[in-house]
């Protein structure tokens, strides 16, 4: 055809389409096209790439700017007076018809909807609870008015404020479900206005800011009624709580109270196997969910990456706490053998803006970050590292990580036992071994990874928001499961099963790329 095409032109025309002129100036368009596209991401691996604006600068990182934001200008749109859940009269007709509205739209889905299947119907389906403003709205404004003079320490010496902060994943999730749904991007969650339409029921109480502003029996008294408010609920009284979810983000928040909530799905920092923070059969993975903590410092995206790649020059870096409880006693050993090392820079953590500053910094000049364990197996250590592009060494024999299972944290990340880490000379030894090769492609998948443990407002696809409801989704055959297996389990039956099932560190079988 194009033979043709060329045949059929006269002589004239035939100089003019094969000038070497006008082939020169083709070819020199062409490659800087290609130039230039290629120059705007960088590569991670053959198949995927990341843009250098991502993660989107225009949206919001920051817990504090993301809540000033939403009370100075979301919160006065909501419609007055809000809507309140609270029950006054508690009783069983009520359980009865719910649960019967909620069963006649499974069996219509179910019979009507060839393709439908629990495990993967999405989006899922979330009613969120209008709770009193004591427990919501009150409490995040108690913070605002309050943070700038929060500099006091718990008794460990952690700062208050900023322990608030990297475990306020209960705002980010609710400030998504109950933005506006032309304001949201995420796609496989969505809030409804009618319970027997839920798939799950999201409970909006804000027990770490709680837990650490209030006085100890004026925060008690408030537990206590919000686990009468949450129990008395038809919803939670239909599945016992099966369906709900609860946020317990810091380990101390909600303790005097959650074993009374311990069907619920709680979605936890770690996984404590020592029994100083979650007693036998309260927590376990069938069940609940690890979040990752919100980072305390600046995420260095793929621009800062590249800049930063060549001034890595440390070995390894840790800057924090260097004497913690249970677990956490590792970190004062390890101190001890890496004093004074070459390359190594271990230093105590110091609150305020200047900490940040020197912790963000270290992480960023060195190719290796220790991720040892805090008072429990997880540490806010961690994920500074990996938005800092500084490949952890995780030392913690009891961790149980975020969205394992969509991510394979071995392709950015290195596992030491606690027992190889504390032989003299072998935890440097073992670094250096390391080749380059095998290096870049670790930075290379932090680099991939790092979108995955970011909470933002708005929500973004593939953020920590998102991986969180993806996760969340995997468990509902299994709830409806425990559900109905509940309610018709007569007294001489067996208790029903409450496995503390436990693993090891795995991956399964469909990770991230």
């Amino acid at each position: 055809m194009a033979g043709n095409r060329l045949s059929s032109l006269t002589s004239r025309e035939r100089r003019i389409y094969t000038s070497p002129i006008l082939i020169f100036t083709l070819s020199v368009l062409s490659f800087c096209f290609i130039f230039f596209s290629s120059s705007s991401s960088i590569s991670i691996s053959p198949k995927t790439s990341i843009s250098l604006t991502y993660p989107n600068p225009n949206f919001e990182y920051s817990f504090i700017e993301s809540l000033e934001n939403f009370l100075t200008f979301e919160l006065p749109k909501f419609h007055r007076p809000i809507k309140d859940d609270s029950v006054t009269t508690v009783d069983e007709e009520s359980v009865r018809k719910l649960d019967t509205w909620i069963s006649r739209r499974e069996n219509e889905k179910l019979y009507e909807e060839a393709s439908f299947f629990p495990a993967a119907s999405l989006p899922i389906r979330v009613y969120v609870y209008e709770m009193p403003a004591k427990f919501t709205h009150d409490l995040l404004w108690l913070f605002r008015n309050t943070y700038k003079e929060t500099d006091n320490l718990t008794s460990n010496g952690s700062p208050v404020r900023r322990l608030i902060e990297q475990h306020s994943i209960d705002y980010w999730l609710w400030v998504d479900l109950i933005a506006p749904e032309s304001k949201r991007l995420l796609k496989n969650v969505v809030r409804v206005r009618q319970q027997e339409e839920a798939d799950l029921f999201y409970i909006p109480f804000f027990t770490t800011i709680s837990f650490f502003l209030l006085e100890k029996q004026r925060c008690k008294a408030l537990y206590r009624e919000a686990l009468k408010w949450v129990t008395d609920q038809p919803a939670w009284r239909r599945s016992e709580g099966r369906d709900h979810i609860l946020p317990v983000h810091h380990p101390w928040s909600f303790k005097s109270v959650r074993r009374y909530l311990k069907n619920a799905i709680w979605l936890l920092p770690d996984m404590d196997s020592t029994g100083n923070w979650y007693k036998p059969g309260q927590v376990y993975l069938e069940k609940d969910l690890i979040l990752p903590y919100v980072p305390n410092v600046e995420f260095c995206d793929v621009k800062c990456l590249l800049e930063n790649e060549s001034k890595r020059k440390k070995l390894l870096f840790f800057r924090g706490r260097l004497k913690r409880n249970a677990g956490g006693k590792i970190r004062s050993k390890l101190v001890m053998l890496l004093a004074g090392a070459d390359d190594v820079v271990i230093e105590e953590g110091t609150a305020g803006e200047a900490g940040k500053a020197a912790a963000q910094n270290g992480m960023r000049m060195s190719i290796f970050c220790l991720s040892p364990a805090g008072d429990t197996p997880s540490s806010a250590r961690l994920f500074d590292a990996i938005v800092s592009g500084c490949i952890p060494v995780i030392v913690s024999d009891e961790l149980e990580l975020p969205f394992e299972g969509i991510i394979d944290y071995r392709k950015m990340a290195t596992f030491v036992s606690s027992s190889d880490a504390l032989q003299p000379g072998w935890l440097l030894s073992y670094l250096r071994s390391i080749g380059p090769s095998e290096i870049k492609e670790k930075q290379k998948y932090l680099a991939k990874y790092l979108r995955h443990f970011l909470y933002s407002s708005p929500a973004q696809p593939l953020g920590a928001e998102d991986l969180t409801w993806r996760m969340i989704a995997g468990k509902l055959v299994n709830i409806k499961l425990r559900i109905r297996s509940s309610q018709r389990v007569v007294p001489e039956s067996r208790s029903l099963c409450t496995c503390n099932c436990r693993r090891a560190n795995f991956s399964g079988p469909h990770p991230i790329s």
